[in-house]
């Protein structure tokens, strides 16, 4: 029995796309094939194998279909990667000029991944990278001529496994139609790339605020959060932490998507968009909450509580917390979209 070959496409959008703007595109691409997988701000991966019988086009072509009708339908410019598989495809959409489709045969997957650098694979962050650079290891073609022994005493078993799969090409994980429902997810594209880190501070905590706000206006606690970094160049970093208790509690989260922050070591990075996430929700009936001695933590949830009900009767912008705000010569990062909830 032959296994029918997935043929995949990751679009970026350029521009600064507002939350409507985004759910226009999902919409159309939606009507090309129904395996869409949302990656806001500014990206969307899309299973093309079932539309191509339906449209009798390559998938190339579907692709070249899909830019040109949002385009003309909205005005948005884009460029693409297609390959058979979802990691392959995001790569190749880094390597696309504005306006460009690059394309990554299945037969040529590894001659197109070996002169890569070892960076340019997803979840390859910086400490990993610097441990494989010790040991001269900087191409994606020298990992995948590692014996596995030996990437496994330099990395650890599991992710010596990961990344030897995806230095050889391989990743089966398919495309979702949609995220899952216990998850919130809170956007923010900046005006121009952002090289200060108080800026880049200022808007995590923005996020983090509002993700706060939603939890505790949909009576939800969350225990993990996420912060995904989106850079200038289109590539980008991603953070998890589970919290020590699930909560809903601003400042609580706050320090976690910080702490994420601190973790990335941007220094002079230049980013070009944030995304934090909010997942294993669940109700905050359900959960608990260890009690502490200290009166400012009590003090602290008052305030919120209070805080609440002033963005109830005068709207979401009401009170915010002092770190967020602007003042006069302060330099606009960028304006705050809608969180998406999952």
């Amino acid at each position: 029995m032959s296994i029918r070959q997935r043929h995949i496409a990751h679009l970026y959008l350029h521009g600064s796309l507002s939350e409507e703007q985004y759910g226009d595109v999902i919409e159309l691409v939606s009507g090309i094939t129904p395996h869409v997988q949302e990656m806001p701000p500014d990206a969307v991966q899309l299973d093309l194998t079932s539309a191509l019988r339906y449209f009798g086009l390559s998938p190339y072509d579907v692709v070249q279909m899909t830019m040109m009708r949002l385009k003309a339908h909205y005005g948005i410019d884009g460029s693409a990667g297609l390959a058979g598989n979802r990691m392959l495809a995001a790569m190749a959409a880094d390597a696309a000029a504005p306006g460009e489709t690059v394309r990554v045969p299945v037969e040529r997957a590894a001659e197109w991944l070996r002169p890569r650098p070892v960076t340019a694979l997803p979840g390859i962050g910086r400490t990993t990278a610097a441990t494989l650079g010790r040991y001269g290891l900087h191409s994606v073609g020298q990992i995948a001529d590692l014996s596995p022994a030996t990437l496994q005493r330099l990395l650890g078993a599991g992710p010596a496994r990961l990344l030897a799969e995806r230095a050889r090409g391989h990743d089966p994980r398919p495309v979702l139609p949609s995220e899952p429902a216990d998850r919130l997810t809170a956007d923010l594209v900046l005006e121009r790339d952002c090289l200060d880190p108080a800026e880049q501070h200022r808007s995590v905590l923005g996020l983090a605020d509002r993700i706060g706000q939603l939890l505790r206006t949909e009576r939800q606690v969350t225990g993990r959060v996420t912060l995904a970094v989106r850079y200038a160049d289109r590539s980008s970093s991603t953070r998890t932490r589970t919290l020590p208790e699930p909560t809903a509690h601003s400042p609580a989260l706050a320090a976690a998507a910080l702490g994420l922050l601190a973790s990335l070591g941007l220094q002079r990075a230049r980013v070009r968009a944030f995304t934090l996430r909010a997942d294993h929700l669940r109700p905050a009936a359900d959960a608990c909450h260890q009690l502490s001695l200290d009166p400012a933590d009590a003090r602290a949830r008052a305030a919120e509580a209070a805080a609440d009900r002033a963005r109830r009767r005068f709207g979401p912008n009401a009170v915010r917390p002092a770190a967020t705000a602007r003042f006069p010569g302060d330099s606009p990062g960028g304006g705050l979209s809608w969180p998406r909830a999952g």
